[in-house]
């Protein structure tokens, strides 16, 4: 399935990076042209502090206690063939240093008589996979990532240097249909399926033997895709293999793999990446409603989206007012940035402000990302987006007004308390046979504009071990590959599986999921469904984000700048809509 178009771009809010990941000196607005010939290199104050987790993009930690924000570092190298050679640089501080290499050393005596201590050894990962054995065969499904040029960027599974071979004959195979004037989709085989999608100068392939369809197979795909963009921006990719098209990606790439293993394991089992929507977190309305309020009183000049998650679920969020008239946040932008931040623990020591690229709302440019967790055990985060990266502290006082209000009425120990037990149980509906359900709305009225939302309950036995959830999961992905099919679409299916019974039903106001017991009969299935509706919408106030809350800044020439600026170019981002 192919990407949309993204949403409208701004008009000089939000920066067009130089390269890299790196922030550019210069605001520029999406129309113009960038010509930079350099190479950036981001680097960190102290960077050690994030060494543990290297997460590409650039941190900018601030300490609650201290309340100093640490500047980011912008550094950019001389212009030269040199700069995109693949013999060792500076392009990525803390890939080529060799300093984080080296022992620690630790002792109070004079100079000279330290002890060393040696560091262990990491325990081997599915990166240190045999690419010959067996089991490297066996897994599921294999993801690969690579440019035009056959250079390995990212595997799934094993060293990507020991695929080099493999992603050669990979990149042969789409050159060789392109010869042809035509481009590889697929391959089929008995046990296998593999699917490849190009974008730009980067290619991907997933070999997959799950039951999952083409197109399903191409959004997982896209969403690797998606998550490189964020990280670097698509200019900056585009610009980088135009000036040399065998670079190696995974020099800007160096400790994002994790944030692409995680998102890969949970395209698997997570139902927000299949039907393309937000879990919200079941709550009282007016609870929810008055947490939304919080947010909508605390503002600044060029704040965009105010969003409040507890472990992943969606609390509420609030759009700026001119913004939600002509876009609104796509799904797969918030899924991406809470995968970064659910895969970096570096997001846990403080208040971090880094730059984050949403691809489907505009993947040239950055938005300036505040994240902070609200509670001790770190469940409790909020997101807000800015336009200006000079607005660190004038967000971060945002935050403080919205902590302090959710302190003063006790809204963080109520979220607190309600995440300790599961989200609800389907017994709450009252239908012995039924098992699990995924229940997306479609009616949602234009004028909101709001994240598509779908609820399901918590998976109760029997599929609490890994292999059964995995199961139910590809029984789910092949009834809406039948529901969403582009050659011959279904409305409702009925389904006799071994072990269960299951029913899928698209109407123009709902998408709906379900799993029974075995014995269940179609009459008593249809039954089960009719009292499941009933329920949904006696509780729809508490499962979804009905009328979600808006606000609306003005302009603020001349705050948080370096030097005089006009009006419209303070706040042209929502100028231009």
């Amino acid at each position: 399935m192919e990407a949309e178009d993204p949403g409208l771009p701004p008009k000089g809010g939000m920066d067009l990076p130089q390269d890299g990941v790196d922030l550019p000196e210069q605001k520029l607005s999406p129309g113009s042209t960038d010509t930079g010939e350099d190479e950036p290199s981001a680097t960190l104050d102290e960077p050690v502090e994030l060494l543990g987790d290297q997460s590409n993009g650039l941190l900018s930690v601030a300490d609650g206690k201290a309340d100093v924000q640490e500047e980011l570092t912008e550094t950019r190298e001389e212009s030269s063939e040199k700069d995109l050679s693949d013999s060792a640089s500076t392009d990525n501080t803390l890939e080529d240093s060799s300093e984080f290499s080296r022992p620690m050393v630790m002792g109070s005596g004079p100079p000279g008589e330290e002890e060393e201590v040696a560091v262990q050894p990491r325990p081997p990962t599915h990166r240190d996979e045999d690419v010959t054995a067996e089991s490297w065969r066996a897994h599921r499904k294999h993801v690969f990532v690579l440019s035009e040029a056959g250079k390995p960027i990212y595997s799934r599974y094993g060293n990507e240097e020991a695929l080099s071979s493999t992603m050669g004959v990979m990149m042969a195979l789409v050159s060789f249909i392109q010869s042809g004037d035509n481009s590889i989709r697929s391959i089929y085989s008995d046990d296998r399926k593999l699917v490849f999608v190009q974008q730009g100068p980067l290619v991907l392939v997933s070999v997959s033997s799950t039951l999952q369809s083409e197109q399903q197979l191409r959004q997982e795909l896209l969403y690797v895709y998606y998550q490189i963009i964020s990280m670097l921006t698509q200019a900056s990719i585009t610009r980088i293999f135009e000036r040399k098209k065998n670079y190696d990606l995974r020099r800007l790439l160096t400790g994002s793999e994790k944030i692409l293993d995680r998102l890969l394991n949970l395209v698997e089992s997570d139902p927000c990446f299949l039907l393309g929507a937000v879990r919200c977190l079941p709550l009282q309305p007016a609870l929810r409603d008055s947490l939304g309020s919080l947010l909508q009183k605390a503002i600044t000049p060029n704040l965009v989206f105010s969003i409040l998650v507890a472990r992943s679920q969606l609390v509420t969020t609030v759009q700026e007012k001119t913004v939600i008239d002509d876009c609104r946040l796509e799904p797969t932008d918030l899924h991406l940035l809470l995968n970064l931040i659910g895969a970096t623990s570096a997001f846990q020591t403080g208040e971090i402000w880094t730059p984050i690229c949403l691809p489907r709302f505009n993947p040239d440019c950055y938005f300036y990302a505040y994240i902070s967790y609200l509670d001790a055990d770190c469940t409790v985060c909020l997101i807000l987006l800015s336009t200006d990266k000079e607005s660190f502290y004038s967000v971060s006082d945002c935050k403080k007004r919205i902590e302090e209000g959710m302190r003063t009425q006790n809204y963080l120990q109520a979220l607190s308390s309600g995440l300790k037990s599961p989200s609800y149980s389907v017994a709450m509906v009252g239908a012995p046979d039924l098992r699990h359900f995924m229940y997306k709305p479609l009616d949602i009225p234009d004028n909101y504009r709001q994240l598509p939302q779908f609820t399901s309950p918590e998976l109760e036995g029997p599929y609490c071990s890994e292999s059964e959830r995995h199961r139910l999961f590809d029984l789910y992905h092949y009834l809406h590959s039948r529901i969403h099919s582009t050659s011959r679409p279904l409305r409702l299916i009925y389904h006799v599986a071994e072990k269960e019974t299951l029913l899928a039903w698209v109407t123009s106001k709902f998408e709906l999921y379900t799993c029974f017991s075995p014995l269940v009969t179609k009459a008593g299935a249809i039954n089960v469904l009719t009292k499941l509706l009933r329920w949904i919408k006696k509780e729809e106030d508490r499962l979804f984000i009905r009328y979600p809350p808006k606000y609306s800044t003005t302009p603020n020439p001349g705050k948080g700048s370096k030097g005089p600026r006009t009006e419209g170019a303070e706040n042209g981002f929502f100028g231009g809509l």
